[in-house]
């Protein structure tokens, strides 16, 4: 072909275009005053088609401009506006024509007959177009939409008699709730709803791995200030003397006897023991209870043991020395006692 055959076939590809453009607006206001039915399934499945019919024109067009005809491009452009501004237009007679629902929808389907029957012939001049300059690709191209528009024209006329017998009727049959604006409608505030759900979600879980860190950090921060020798007796004794009931290690402290106290004492550290001792000398003094407490006070095997647990110790006590097992070992026999650890303190003093 020739660089004016081209041009020609561009000229027939971007009027082609400028009405595809122009018609998916012009089926998106339809779809939206029109209810659920089978009026309203054909017009959903040419909004598909006619943008990809809009597509496919555009390509071929770009196939045959190769990039470089600048002007040509322009036209196309402005082409395209212009069905646009057309279709923008015609909006506000579509959604405002006739008495009711019904009447509305039936006087769109007759205007959607005769676009169909444009774009037809807009289609047989396009293809005889192409074929005559010998451009057989674009005449495959046109006589593939043509047919898609010739299924919808028969579509829509199968549709009439029912859309005008709705109109005469007046049951009622036309359900604005039912509409395509409505159905956008209920899909906004879905995905509205599911943001804010996933929204709070995030918040939450933000929330949550904020509040573990910073008790982590809390945790670390008290276990290494208590690695310092004396820290736990200070921190203890601190607590307890400005401590409630509800404060300390023993539930229910206040009901229960100094027996029953000096019983729970040597699951307690270091630091609950002085806290334990200063809000007993602050309220009761009760010396059974005191001096317990003194005969567990004492420098733990190193700073920090109360706040390990078992697995811990024995991990440490495998890079220990026999006087330090030993220390472990008779600490753990005057408070906590558990056997893990006491096994393991054995073997280290044992193997030393």
């Amino acid at each position: 072909m020739t660089t004016s055959d081209k041009t020609k076939i561009v000229q027939y590809l971007n009027e082609a275009h400028a009405m595809e453009v122009g018609l998916v607006r012009v089926l998106q206001e339809q779809i939206a005053v029109t209810p659920h039915g089978r009026y309203r399934s054909a017009l959903d499945e040419h909004l598909r088609e006619t943008r990809s019919h809009a597509e496919r024109i555009a390509v071929r067009r770009r196939e045959l401009q190769g990039g470089g005809n600048a002007i040509a491009t322009i036209v196309g452009t402005a082409q395209d506006a212009v069905g646009q501004a057309l279709a923008l237009a015609k909006t506000p007679l579509d959604l405002l024509r006739g008495s009711g629902g019904e009447e509305k929808v039936l006087k769109n389907a007759k205007d959607a007959c005769a676009t169909e029957a444009l774009e037809i012939a807009t289609y047989i001049a396009l293809e005889h177009v192409a074929r005559e300059l010998g451009d057989k690709k674009t005449a495959t191209l046109a006589v593939s939409i043509r047919s898609d528009e010739e299924a919808m024209l028969q579509r829509i006329e199968r549709e009439l008699p029912a859309l005008a017998k709705a109109v005469v009727d007046g049951r009622g049959s036309y359900d604005i709730t039912e509409t395509g604006a409505a159905d956008a409608v209920r899909e906004a505030v879905q995905e509205t709803k599911q943001a804010a759900r996933s929204a709070a979600r995030e918040t939450k879980q933000t929330a949550r791995k904020t509040k573990q860190t910073a008790r982590s950090a809390a945790q670390r921060t008290t276990r290494e200030a208590r690695r310092v020798p004396g820290a736990a007796r200070a921190q203890g004794a601190a607590k307890g003397a400005v401590a409630s009931e509800d404060d300390l290690p023993i539930p229910d402290y206040e009901s229960l006897t100094a027996e029953e106290i000096v019983a729970r004492l040597r699951e307690l550290s270091q630091v609950d023991l002085a806290k334990v001792e200063a809000y007993e000398r602050k309220t009761h003094g009760r010396s059974t209870v005191l001096e317990r407490i003194q005969s567990l006070r004492g420098d733990e095997p190193w700073a920090g043991y109360d706040d390990m647990n078992a697995d811990e110790i024995v991990e440490r006590l495998r890079e220990s020395d026999e006087e330090l097992a030993a220390r472990v070992r008779d600490y753990e026999r005057s408070h906590k006692d558990r056997a893990t650890v006491l096994r393991a303190a054995q073997r280290e003093v044992a193997n030393a």
